[in-house]
């Protein structure tokens, strides 16, 4: 499996395999298992997507460390990417880390889609 190198890329190929709401729904489900809340509707658009978890993500960072953690852990996102990542601009940072997160879940969606 290739991952995708942009977010664009990732919806694309998303949109392709029509994926994207499942993409949706596991990161819903996986958010919830962290206790963080926030729910994206099925259909959401990619761009308020992106926008509400770089949000989320930034202010989980700001704000509550422990729970970003957590999700990290819950999603799996490789502690070796994230430690490799520029820590001095948090704005940057969270963008990053988000793109990570959207990674991981599209390889979840990606092999269950493929392996079922």
């Amino acid at each position: 499996m290739q991952l995708p190198s942009t977010f664009e890329d990732l919806i694309d190929e998303a949109n392709k395999l029509d994926l994207y709401s499942k993409l949706v729904v596991q990161l819903n489900k996986d958010f919830l298992l962290a206790n963080i809340d926030l729910d994206f509707h099925e259909d959401i658009l990619p761009s308020s997507l992106k926008l509400m978890l770089h949000e989320t993500v930034y202010k989980l960072i700001q704000e509550k460390f422990v729970d970003y953690l957590n999700l990290l852990y819950i999603i799996d996102v490789s502690e070796k990417q994230v430690k490799e990542l520029d820590g001095s601009d948090v704005l940057k940072l969270s963008e990053a880390v988000m793109f990570l997160i959207l990674k991981r879940e599209w390889q979840k969606v990606w092999f269950r889609h493929k392996y079922q």
